[in-house]
């Protein structure tokens, strides 16, 4: 009996000693993600009772192949890469994403050597120039970009520009377009604010010349085995947690206003436009 009783005490403990992990697609400089997720790691185990670690990761798809493998649980996707994961891990779910996250959208940004200026309209004037996305797997800075260039001229990026390139993540994108390495980039619009704010971006040498129609993107993708790994409620808890955020100083790191419901139909908008360009 005794043993028993040893037994189910070892058992429990080693559940509540469990690690939960999370991880997010490295779409800006890497110590700003680290400085970032490892503060949401503290509020998480402060909120749900358990250690919860932030793992980064060097790619979209390695954010991706740590989901679908379970070397993370939770992770803060792109709008692509969130589908391309939920797809291979069945029951996986979309459960929040910022506010600004359901009408996001794309800056093109250009090099004051093109002339070029802001324009309402994609102008068919862009066509002479060279062209950076960021990461192949991104959502503001490849798919959506790629799909309205598509709308606009009706042929490929690769058809449209003198070159295309792609430069990895929305900071090197910024860099690389002001450097004038490559003349137009399509960045997300939020760590275009972020770069001006910090003072890495000089007005002078670069600029905006259009700004997409918005469409659905950032969110907290959830396993749907954390229930059966934790407890019965967990990922209730960790949506909870999530949306309850309210730290100015968390919230401003994303930077979002605050995090809100989200679920997989949010971003079927974002399936329809991969598979239509052949990206899922």
């Amino acid at each position: 009996m005794k043993y028993l009783l040893l037994c189910c005490l070892l058992f429990v403990s080693s559940i509540n000693a469990q690690t939960f992990t999370f991880t997010a697609i490295p779409d800006e400089d890497e110590s700003r993600l680290s400085s970032r997720f490892d503060k949401v790691a503290l509020y998480l185990t402060e909120q749900l009772g358990v250690d919860v670690k932030y793992v980064p990761v060097k790619s979209y798809s390695a954010a991706i192949s740590a989901f679908r493998n379970n070397q993370v649980q939770l992770a803060w996707f792109g709008g692509l890469s969130g589908v391309k994961a939920r797809h291979l891990v069945e029951g996986s779910r979309a459960i929040a994403q910022g506010y600004e996250d359901q009408f996001f959208k794309t800056y093109f940004i250009a090099h004051h050597s093109t002339g070029l200026t802001e324009q309402a309209q994609l102008n068919k004037d862009i066509a002479k120039f060279t062209f950076t996305f960021g990461s192949k797997g991104s959502t503001s800075g490849r798919l959506m970009p790629e799909h309205f260039i598509q709308q606009t001229f009706g042929k490929s990026p690769n058809k449209v520009f003198k070159r295309v390139g792609f430069s990895g993540d929305h900071s090197r994108t910024i860099a690389q377009v002001q450097s004038g390495a490559w003349q137009i980039g399509a960045v997300n619009y939020k760590v275009w604010h972020n770069e001006l704010n910090a003072g890495k971006i000089d007005l002078s040498k670069i600029k905006v010349i259009w700004t997409t129609p918005t469409y659905p993107d950032y969110q907290w993708t959830i396993r749907g085995d954390v229930d059966q790994q934790f407890s019965p409620d967990f990922s209730q808890r960790v949506q909870k947690a999530l949306l309850d955020m309210s730290d100015p100083s968390l919230l401003a790191s994303f930077p979002r206003q605050k995090f809100v419901p989200a679920t997989n139909d949010d971003y079927e908008p974002i399936k329809v436009v991969a598979k239509a360009i052949k990206l899922l």
